[in-house]
């Protein structure tokens, strides 16, 4: 992309690695982080006044369906790692160049190989040659890997090339085709259920998988009481092991499919109320590195059904920092945990130059009021589509402007 001028973003108060947000200015020059703090040099550049407002660093969203830049600019997010089930799927050194190279020039996609051929579970993908076009970390797809050997296999090739291994921990032979956790509401509806244990099962034998191989393993969604349990014992023992969530498994219960709201059609699905305040506490100790969108628009072809005939997923984007923010309101979290979660840690396991406001990074940067209040609608969106379960719901904090290499993009506007 074109190289901006320089520009100065002042007045705001700073999301730095450390602390809590601190009074200050950021310059940039020839697309990256030249200063930040007290007394910044304002000479021959655009200055921005961020009136107050929360600059933070650019979103790094770990694990999206789809590219949608509307929706992710909303939502300031400046990078998103695009999991491989795309047609054809990201197996090929040619499709993860490709998706490496859609988003540009203001937005970076980090694709995320496949870990198997097809996506099947059964022979390894040349992920080699993956990484080398472009793959930032491998990743099973919305499904689990059932053949330990195999999943073996992977996490060594993939701890020898220092790549992270996503994994969807759900063991697919108790899941079958259940679309509800299993208990009194799936049973209420009459709609196939599985177990929750279905993923502490997964968890438990990729845990000890991680453990034999030495590799680094992410769990792209941890959504159980049991699943994180074995995730917080695994960290302490030392085990390479980090855990991600989407904002609806920290917001919502299994109480939000009652009157069969296919919106409300996720997966891994909605949990009980104990799992969901188990996410919370979890989110609370550290034990979850990542809160990521799992953006996935699917319009009514998909979701004008009947419940367990509706594909799942929802559209993320643009409710991922309002709802990640709302943590810090209901004090489960501050303000420097919102953006390791959604922008530091997710950048360090992809091993990119971002998700921090440092001198000599590149310039992602996104200015916030936090405290602005609006109301998620559907019918107004700007993703591709809007099935999101959270619908006519008052949220706060919207982004005001954001820049991507010191390049402002996006439908924002901001009075320089």
């Amino acid at each position: 992309m074109s190289v901006a001028p320089p520009l100065v973003i002042a007045n705001g108060h700073l999301v730095l690695p450390e602390g809590a947000p601190a009074k200050g200015a950021i310059r940039v020059e020839n697309g990256r982080i030249a200063a930040l703090g007290d007394g910044v040099d304002t000479e021959g550049a655009r200055v921005v006044d961020a009136r107050g407002a929360i600059v933070a660093p650019g979103l790094v969203d770990l694990g999206v369906f789809a590219i949608d830049k509307p929706a992710f600019h909303f939502g300031g997010i400046t990078r998103a790692a695009l999991m491989p089930d795309q047609g054809p799927p990201l197996d090929r050194p040619s499709t993860v160049r490709y998706a490496s190279r859609s988003g540009k020039p203001d937005l970076w996609v980090h694709p995320l190989g496949a870990a198997t051929r097809g996506l099947e579970g059964g022979d390894l993908a040349e992920i080699a040659m993956m990484r080398d076009a472009g793959a930032k970390a491998v990743a099973t797809g919305r499904r689990w890997i059932a053949d330990s050997g195999t999943m073996l296999r992977l996490l060594r090739y993939c701890a020898m090339l220092d790549l992270v291994v996503v994994s969807h921990a759900e063991d697919q032979a108790l899941v079958g085709n259940a679309v509800a956790t299993a208990g009194e509401m799936a049973t209420r509806l009459g709609l196939p259920s599985a177990p929750a244990e279905a993923e502490a099962l997964a968890i438990a034998r990729d845990v000890a998988l991680a453990e034999m191989s030495g590799a680094r393993l992410h769990l792209r969604q941890v959504t159980t009481a049991a699943g994180l349990a074995l995730v917080r014992a695994a960290k302490a023992r030392g085990v390479a092991v980090t855990a991600g969530v989407s904002p609806a498994h920290f917001m919502l219960s299994d109480i939000a499919v009652a009157d069969f709201r296919t919106f409300a059609r996720l997966s891994p699905p909605l949990r009980s109320e104990a799992d969901r305040q188990a996410v919370r506490a979890a989110l609370a100790d550290g034990t979850i590195d990542v809160v990521a969108s799992g953006h996935d628009p699917r319009g009514p072809e998909d979701k004008r059904l009947p419940f367990a005939d509706a594909e799942p997923g929802m559209a993320g984007a643009e409710t991922l920092l309002p709802l990640t923010l709302s943590l810090v309101r209901d004090d489960v979290i501050d303000m420097g945990q919102v953006f390791r979660l959604l922008a530091t840690n997710p950048a360090a396991l992809l091993g990119v130059e971002a998700g921090v406001l440092r001198p000599g990074t590149e310039a992602d940067i996104a200015v916030i009021d936090h405290e602005r209040p609006w109301i998620v609608d559907s019918n107004k969106m700007a993703a591709a589509a809007g099935n999101t379960p959270f619908n006519k719901q008052p949220v706060q904090g919207r982004v005001l402007a954001l820049f991507k290499g010191g390049m402002p993009v996006g439908s924002h506007q901001r009075g320089a």
